[in-house]
């Protein structure tokens, strides 16, 4: 994998703080090292989180997967378990079990470990092309991109300034709802529905595993805001993380042209909520569904609206 060619520019943000991942060292993080036969060794970012952000976990494991699978079968779904806090100071090891190799599809499993024990589980399963039945629900209707202020904008406008929390992806988020910041400041706002445009901040290579694998890290960053904006409910008094994650990607796609994120939340209960996504093209072509079930634990009062 190598990197974009041309960056985003971002023009019309304020200014952000240093030390965020740019998209360059993020393809640089997805690239990872064969150890062995079937052994991949990855890296987190420096100066990232206290613990390694999901996406990239499941990102870096579906590249492990993706580069024991021939080329003309493509990735058409994966289920994940996040098992255990991943520790951005030492590398992560994938290891990749070849379940299947069948004359339409291919199985592979893969564990993530750091200090011997398992952090994340993935199985994913490829599928070379093949014509059949199509239908999908359409797009909902939602302003174009370019009609809507980027994230640091609106983060800007709620804090004054953009938190660094806001950096650490080099993923442009462009909301066309409420934050969970704002909701949590105006009840009125509460929605069980979560609608943001995304893309890679950037130019990338035509490989079709990476566009997958960019998806992949990107359908980890709002999901489960979701369930927050059903509750009136931001970061604060919240402790969060991903449970299981689970996708199906139907049609090719490009993660640097604008994708719409149809997030809604069905249920939230026993300290865990469910969210789900549909991502679509510009075009209105839905190419990837998303599941992902997280812990949301209320662990003090925060502030209501």
């Amino acid at each position: 994998m190598t990197g974009p060619t041309t960056p985003g520019d971002g023009e019309d943000n304020p200014p952000v703080p240093e030390g965020g991942q740019t998209l360059q060292g993020l393809l640089s993080i997805l690239d990872l090292e064969p150890i062995e036969v079937n052994i991949f060794r990855g890296r987190s970012p420096d100066g990232g989180p206290q613990r390694v952000f999901g996406g990239q976990v499941a990102g870096q494991a579906l590249v492990a997967a993706g580069r024991t699978v021939p080329a003309d079968r493509h990735v058409h779904s994966l289920h994940a378990y996040f098992i255990r806090p991943g520790d951005p100071a030492v590398p992560i090891v994938y290891t990749v079990d070849r379940v299947r190799d069948g004359r339409s599809f291919t199985t592979r499993r893969v564990t993530a470990v750091q200090h011997g024990k398992a952090i994340f589980a993935l199985s994913a399963s490829f599928h070379h092309v093949e014509p059949g039945l199509e239908h999908q629900v359409p797009m909902p209707d939602v302003p174009p991109p370019e009609e809507l202020p980027t994230m640091h904008d609106r983060l800007f406008e709620v804090f004054g300034r953009v938190p660094r929390f806001a950096t650490w992806h080099p993923i442009e988020l462009r909301p066309a709802g409420p934050l969970s910041f704002e909701v949590e400041h105006d009840p009125q706002l509460r929605t069980t529905r979560n609608l943001v445009w995304l893309k890679a901040d950037g130019r990338l290579p035509d490989d079709p595993l990476l566009h997958v694998c960019l998806m992949t890290y990107a359908s980890d960053m709002t999901l489960l805001d979701t369930v927050l904006l059903a509750h009136g409910r931001s970061f604060s008094g919240i402790s969060m993380a991903s449970l299981d994650h689970a996708m199906w990607f139907h049609r090719p796609f490009r993660a640097d042209d604008w994708l719409l994120y149809a997030q809604e939340t069905p249920v939230a209960g026993g300290a865990r909520g469910l969210a789900r996504g549909l991502v679509y093209t510009r075009a209105g072509d839905l190419v990837c569904s998303v599941v992902q079930e997280g812990l949301i634990r209320v662990v003090e009062d925060a502030p209501r609206g």
